[in-house]
């Protein structure tokens, strides 16, 4: 894979899907996880999901499609680059029992990335087919927020692919968020819920909630477009220093709220 710009030769429509052949698991199951706005924590989201259904046993996989803030590396812990084995075929790195691609793998260090649609398109759609993915039953999308290219794009490819969208407690998230749950409507993927996230900090001292936030934006919002909720995660220090450090909270032998949180959401996920 070239780095860098992908070269633009053609246009591609976006209103029909496309037939691609991606080198995985025939019965795997590909979970997007998106959101209307940045800052609301997808990605963390997205890092502990796929720990947490990869401590029950699974294999699994993440696609890091945030073309503009690819982090996935970062917080598993990830450096290095994938290794080309033919022309149009690469292996994925792996750290914690997770195979992982990022946009970081193909663009250099702090150069921004100025990519029109059609660029967009074409590496999402060359990533997704030269990886060597292999018998995993779980691909997690880690998308860009909104509702533009990356998400159209990961739609037409996959169209089998499962969606999560996750919002904060405000009610300024929750309506931005509903944006990309209704485009996940308009594009027939199925919609697994809602997940709040920074949902409420618990008082180390006294042990009450203080909903900082707000409270309810996100069960609301699954509850006025009739999908599940999830579940509402805390703000919790070790769920920051899991990230930082490169091993999420799920990995973690600990009784943290947030930890439980993840779990019991992915065994609503896992009954899907």
């Amino acid at each position: 894979m070239a780095e860098g710009i992908p070269e633009n030769k053609k246009r591609h429509n976006t209103s029909s899907k496309e037939e691609v052949k991606i080198h995985i698991k025939s019965s795997a199951k590909f979970i997007a996880v998106a959101s209307g706005k940045g800052g609301v924590g997808k990605s963390t989201v997205a890092v502990n999901i796929a720990a947490a259904i990869a401590r029950k046993g699974f294999k699994v996989g993440i696609f890091d499609a945030d073309v503009y803030g690819f982090t996935i590396p970062k917080m598993l812990g990830i450096t290095g680059q994938p290794k080309a084995i033919a022309e149009d075929q690469i292996l994925p790195l792996e750290k914690h029992g997770i195979k992982v691609m990022s946009m970081g793998f193909i663009v250099k260090e702090n150069q921004p990335v100025i990519w029109r649609g059609p660029m967009i398109h074409k590496a999402i759609k060359q990533i997704l087919t030269q990886t060597l993915w292999g018998d995993l039953d779980y691909l997690i999308i880690d998308l860009p927020p909104g509702t533009g290219d990356v998400a159209i794009t990961s739609g037409m490819l996959l169209p089998n692919m499962s969606i999560i969208i996750v919002t904060t407690p405000q009610d300024v998230s929750s309506k931005v968020a509903c944006r990309a749950l209704r485009m996940a409507k308009k594009t027939n993927l199925k919609i697994l819920g809602v997940i709040e996230n920074m949902s409420y900090f618990i008082c180390r001292k006294c042990g009450e909630k203080a909903y900082i936030f707000g409270q309810g934006g996100g069960e609301d919002l699954a509850r006025e477009e009739g999908v599940p909720f999830l579940g509402e995660i805390p703000l919790e220090q070790s769920i920051r220093e899991g990230s930082d450090s490169g091993r999420p909270l799920a990995f973690e032998e600990s009784d943290s709220p947030a930890k439980k949180t993840f779990e019991r959401i992915v065994s609503k996920i896992l009954k899907m």
